[in-house]
């Protein structure tokens, strides 16, 4: 059986030309990077999770579907201050239920974006955006940054399919109609491909951007900025003059300057350049993520209740205030009782003080593979893989929802998707409390 068009679920860039051949045991993928290639093989891996279980003794054993439920349910029913964290790599349907969990617990919900992009966010509340879908930058734009970001690795069909090498109605040439500007401390893959690579020293986001803000007001910065940064005010004037000059640009940010001394300071500063560049030319602002719906849950919580991410329901509504309601900060302070996370390997991203904690606490994992975090779970829930075992709607890195069919049914009798996992959860869990 061959299918066309499937959406992959690998990573931001959710490319929707992906081609499946379902040979008997083999899945032929065309098409798809080495990282959807690997997401879409793993289907059948060895490492799937295909039962519920539940830790006995410090082990993990298999368990009847209902069983593990009322585990879980009762763990969740019996916390005063519970932690809902959701991952990047479920459908915003899933995350709608987990918010409406969390809302009913007065608990902690949490999501990729508190260790991931959460200062991008937070940078684009303080300056607001210039964006533009990456069909708009890929037809238009004739000048491309990368800061802090390393696409051919993180989402590797990035400059092939939206950025860089497509052939758009302005940009007829494709490649050779387009400069490329690497804004990053290593020399990277990205940077061997660029037409110009600023090496910045790392930790100098701010000061750059600051420098370029001055320049861009028609002022020289102080000569210590380049001691600061390790680039030459003649290279930022280079830098600046081939923005300024450019029929359409766009400046993708990843990571680097999401994380780096500075963090959402950094991100503000990035979109005030761009307000600015927008008095000489077209210019727009888009967020590299590396996950496949890292974007869903702040868009799904700001709707729902006007925040992107780390709200607190204790007090039966939502607040929000990072460095407080954020995972971190809560396994740190030792400030929550127990633990549900839905499709993440936190462990992977949280300080050791944090993971010893978690390990402390009760756990609930909704997954679909093994990991060091199923480990040390009270409670193991399998999880279906979304956009593949089941339809979802993800977001893009451009902030764009992509709704996607499954190719392929769940593969248990017990759930349907992860959305039904948790609607079950939420209906056994108000049965105990009430």
């Amino acid at each position: 059986m061959i299918l066309k068009n499937v959406i992959c679920p690998a990573c931001g860039a959710c490319c929707d030309d992906i081609r499946i051949d379902l040979d008997g045991n083999r899945t032929i993928v065309k098409n798809a990077c080495k990282i959807g290639n690997a997401r879409f093989q793993a289907i059948a891996g060895d490492h799937r999770i295909k039962d519920p279980m539940i830790n006995v003794g410090g082990k993990l054993q298999k368990s009847a579907w209902n069983e593990a439920l009322e585990k879980a349910a009762k763990i969740l029913a019996d916390s005063k201050r519970p932690l809902l964290f959701i991952g990047g790599e479920t459908s915003c349907e899933t995350m709608k239920a987990g918010l409406n969990l969390g809302e009913y617990l007065g608990a902690v919900v949490d999501s990729i974006a508190t260790v991931c992009h959460g200062p991008s966010a937070m940078g684009m509340q303080e300056a607001g955006r210039i964006g533009a879908t990456a069909g708009q930058s890929k037809t238009r734009a004739d000048l491309v940054v990368y800061w802090g970001s390393n696409p051919l690795e993180l989402v590797p069909r990035h400059m092939s399919r939206y950025a860089v090498y497509p052939r758009g109605y302005w940009t007829g040439r494709g490649r050779f109609d387009r400069t490329v500007i690497t804004v990053d401390p290593r020399k990277s893959i990205t940077s061997e491909n660029s037409d110009l690579h600023i090496p910045l020293m790392p930790n100098t986001d701010y000061e750059l951007l600051s420098a370029l803000l001055t320049l861009i007001h028609g002022k020289r910065p102080h000569p210590s900025v380049e001691e600061i940064t390790g680039v030459s005010i003649s290279m930022m004037e280079k830098m600046l003059q081939m923005m300024k000059n450019c029929k359409y640009g766009v400046i993708y940010v990843g990571l680097g300057i999401a994380s780096s001394y500075g963090k959402h300071r950094n991100v503000e500063l990035a979109f005030n350049l761009v307000k600015e560049l927008n008095a000489y030319t077209k210019f727009v602002i888009s967020i590299l993520r590396g996950y496949c719906n890292a974007a869903g849950f702040s868009q799904t919580a700001s709707y729902l209740y006007g925040y992107p991410f780390g709200l607190d329901f204790a007090r039966g509504y939502p607040r929000y205030n990072p460095g407080e309601f954020t995972t971190v900060d809560l396994l740190r302070e030792r400030d929550v009782d127990s633990a549900l996370l839905i499709s993440s390997n936190l462990d992977a991203y949280l300080p050791a003080v944090c993971v010893e904690y978690l390990a402390e606490i009760p756990l609930i994992c909704i997954d679909s593979f093994h990991s060091s975090i199923t480990l040390i779970s009270d409670v193991v829930l399998p999880g279906v893989i979304d956009a593949i075992e089941c339809e979802s709607t993800m977001y893009r890195f451009d902030d764009m929802p992509i709704f996607s069919k499954s190719i392929i049914a769940s593969p248990f009798n017990f759930t349907e998707s992860n959305e039904h996992t948790l609607k079950q959860l939420f209906k056994k869990t108000k049965e105990i409390k009430r």
